[in-house]
Protein backbone atom coordinates (compact mmCIF):
# COMPACT_ATOMS: atom_id res chain seq x y z
CA UNK A 1 0.00 0.00 0.00
CA UNK A 2 1.36 3.19 -1.08
CA UNK A 3 -0.12 5.75 1.93
CA UNK A 4 -0.36 8.78 -0.17
CA UNK A 5 -3.16 6.85 -2.04
CA UNK A 6 -5.28 6.28 1.21
CA UNK A 7 -4.54 10.02 1.92
CA UNK A 8 -5.94 11.34 -1.77
CA UNK A 9 -8.69 8.62 -1.42
CA UNK A 10 -10.37 10.20 1.59
CA UNK A 11 -10.04 13.77 0.28
CA UNK A 12 -11.09 12.72 -3.29
CA UNK A 13 -13.99 11.37 -1.45
CA UNK A 14 -14.95 13.94 1.16
CA UNK A 15 -15.00 16.23 -1.93
CA UNK A 16 -17.25 14.60 -3.93
CA UNK A 17 -19.77 13.52 -0.94
CA UNK A 18 -19.45 9.81 -2.99
CA UNK A 19 -18.04 6.41 -2.15
CA UNK A 20 -17.32 4.43 1.10
CA UNK A 21 -13.80 3.45 2.83
CA UNK A 22 -12.45 1.15 1.54
CA UNK A 23 -10.11 -0.41 3.84
CA UNK A 24 -8.20 0.30 6.86
CA UNK A 25 -5.79 2.68 5.52
CA UNK A 26 -8.40 4.94 4.45
CA UNK A 27 -10.40 4.48 7.78
CA UNK A 28 -6.71 5.23 9.79
CA UNK A 29 -6.39 8.44 8.00
CA UNK A 30 -9.92 9.64 8.03
CA UNK A 31 -9.57 8.63 11.77
CA UNK A 32 -6.11 10.84 12.43
CA UNK A 33 -8.44 13.89 10.66
CA UNK A 34 -11.60 13.28 12.52
CA UNK A 35 -8.90 14.04 15.59
CA UNK A 36 -7.48 16.98 14.39
CA UNK A 37 -10.78 18.60 13.18
CA UNK A 38 -13.25 17.80 16.22
CA UNK A 39 -10.22 17.20 19.11
CA UNK A 40 -11.31 13.46 19.19
CA UNK A 41 -9.95 11.09 22.08
CA UNK A 42 -7.61 9.06 19.58
CA UNK A 43 -4.91 7.33 18.92
CA UNK A 44 -2.64 6.17 16.32
CA UNK A 45 -1.76 2.69 17.98
CA UNK A 46 -5.65 2.07 19.27
CA UNK A 47 -7.29 -1.70 16.93
CA UNK A 48 -9.27 -0.38 14.53
CA UNK A 49 -12.72 -1.17 16.65
CA UNK A 50 -11.53 0.93 19.32
CA UNK A 51 -11.17 3.70 16.72
CA UNK A 52 -14.19 3.12 15.64
CA UNK A 53 -16.25 2.61 19.08
CA UNK A 54 -14.36 6.11 19.91
CA UNK A 55 -15.83 7.92 16.89
CA UNK A 56 -18.99 6.97 17.36
CA UNK A 57 -19.52 8.13 21.04
CA UNK A 58 -17.74 11.47 20.18
CA UNK A 59 -19.85 12.00 16.52
CA UNK A 60 -22.65 12.53 18.07
CA UNK A 61 -21.54 15.75 20.16
CA UNK A 62 -19.39 17.69 17.39
CA UNK A 63 -20.45 19.88 15.05
CA UNK A 64 -18.82 19.88 11.46
CA UNK A 65 -18.20 23.07 9.61
CA UNK A 66 -18.73 22.12 5.93
CA UNK A 67 -19.86 19.36 3.91
CA UNK A 68 -16.22 18.07 3.86
CA UNK A 69 -16.16 17.64 7.62
CA UNK A 70 -19.78 16.21 7.43
CA UNK A 71 -19.06 13.50 4.81
CA UNK A 72 -15.86 13.12 6.88
CA UNK A 73 -17.88 11.88 9.84
CA UNK A 74 -20.50 10.17 7.49
CA UNK A 75 -17.56 7.83 6.37
CA UNK A 76 -16.25 6.52 9.51
CA UNK A 77 -19.49 5.97 10.97
CA UNK A 78 -20.56 3.79 8.30
CA UNK A 79 -16.90 1.68 8.48
CA UNK A 80 -16.63 -1.51 9.42
CA UNK A 81 -13.36 -1.97 10.16
CA UNK A 82 -10.85 -5.17 9.31
CA UNK A 83 -8.88 -6.66 12.15
CA UNK A 84 -5.44 -6.15 12.58
CA UNK A 85 -3.11 -3.25 12.27
CA UNK A 86 -0.30 -2.24 10.75
CA UNK A 87 2.83 0.59 11.10
CA UNK A 88 1.44 2.21 7.49
CA UNK A 89 -2.58 2.65 9.42
CA UNK A 90 -0.28 4.52 12.28
CA UNK A 91 1.58 6.61 9.74
CA UNK A 92 -1.82 7.14 7.83
CA UNK A 93 -3.49 8.15 11.06
CA UNK A 94 -0.31 10.47 12.30
CA UNK A 95 -0.79 12.09 8.81
CA UNK A 96 -4.37 12.78 9.52
CA UNK A 97 -3.97 14.44 12.77
CA UNK A 98 -1.09 16.38 11.99
CA UNK A 99 -2.28 18.45 8.67
CA UNK A 100 -1.91 22.02 8.39
CA UNK A 101 -5.45 23.55 8.68
CA UNK A 102 -5.16 25.24 5.48
CA UNK A 103 -3.81 22.40 3.48
CA UNK A 104 -6.41 19.48 4.70
CA UNK A 105 -8.77 19.41 1.41
CA UNK A 106 -6.00 19.97 -1.17
CA UNK A 107 -4.73 16.82 -2.99
CA UNK A 108 -0.94 17.56 -2.61
CA UNK A 109 0.80 16.47 0.68
CA UNK A 110 2.82 19.89 1.90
Amino acid sequence: MVPYIARQSVIIKCSMKKSVLLGNYEFYYAAGLFKKLFGAELQADMPPQEVLEHILKQAESISPKDEKEEYLVSLLKKYEPEDGQDEQMRLLFEWGENEKAETIWNMQRV
